[in-house]
């Protein structure tokens, strides 16, 4: 996307954070760090689950180096505002989403180079030595996530009978917002998507249902509720496209290595989509029983 789309995006994921905000309070975040199994299973899956599932889905396919070079950069990478969005959207348990955001954001500092290296090291047979804009990473959490879900907390704690007036427009507009990006990046990654949808697109589909299936069989094995299986598996699955791109294209110089986490971007909007109708439908049940 070229600067004007990127700060489109970036105004429109403040919105959706304020919308979110509003719904939240300090007792949903206390409730997330005093019974800390759901926020502790949602770290496993991101920085340890994640990266061994890319590096053996490279290890089983035969793929070229570049794009397995690619998985590798996608399965550093984990959510971002965008798997905070789809976990509002899928009425999943927020205030863990937005907590693993958060501390998955600075943790990954560290990681990310560490899994990168580690993976062209595996590819390529040597390293190379990759640094992050620190500043820069934190400043984009920091604007896009923390400052507006903050603001929405305070004004819901100030003005509850407004907040509670403007979360079901807000919410949907978050979901008109969600459907316009996918077919805005089917639209303009069309020739991306289809040229190389035979090599990378298997193995990225794959990397995104696995996690995402792992994410909810672990919250279903240590008995979290359904909203926390919803978090965790979203978090789990749902990967930080466009941050793989960045990384690609900017700090590793080469386009090529921006294939998989490109087609990744569209195809995890359709699985999220899916994900999204099907959790809404098993809250349903649950509230119907």
């Amino acid at each position: 996307m070229d600067n004007i789309s990127n700060a489109i995006l970036a105004l429109s994921l403040i919105i959706i954070m304020f919308g979110m905000g509003l719904s939240l309070g300090l007792r949903d975040f206390a409730a997330v760090f005093t019974r800390p199994k759901a926020i502790l299973l949602g770290l496993l899956c991101q920085l340890i689950l994640l990266p061994l599932i890319g590096f053996t889905l490279i290890s089983v396919f035969t793929l070229q180096s570049d794009i397995a070079i690619g998985v590798i950069i996608l399965a550093a990478c984990p959510g971002g505002p965008t798997s905070n969005l789809i976990t509002h959207l899928a009425n999943g348990d927020t205030a863990l989403s937005v907590s693993l955001t958060a501390a998955c954001s600075f943790i990954t500092l560290l990681t990310i180079p560490f899994v990168i290296n580690l993976g062209l090291q595996h590819v390529l047979g040597a390293g190379t030595l990759i640094q992050l804009d620190i500043v820069q990473t934190i400043l984009q959490v920091f604007v896009i996530v923390i400052v507006p879900v903050t603001l929405g907390m305070i004004l819901n704690h100030y003005r509850p009978n407004f907040s509670s007036r403007m979360q079901k427009p807000l919410k949907r507009a978050s979901g008109i917002f969600f459907v316009v990006v996918l077919l805005a990046v089917i639209i303009k990654e069309r020739d991306l998507l289809f040229s190389s949808l035979e090599e990378a697109g298997l193995v990225s589909l794959l990397l995104n249902i696995i996690t995402m299936a792992v994410g909810y069989g672990l919250g279903y094995l240590f008995k979290l509720s359904l909203k926390q299986r919803i978090s965790i598996t979203i978090e789990g699955g749902i990967q930080n496209g466009t941050l793989g791109i960045t990384i690609a294209t900017i700090l590793l110089s080469n386009t090529a290595y921006a294939v998989a986490p490109a087609v990744y971007g569209v195809l995890m909007f359709i699985t999220a989509g899916l994900f999204i109708y099907w959790s809404n439908l098993q809250l349903s049940r649950q509230i119907k029983e």
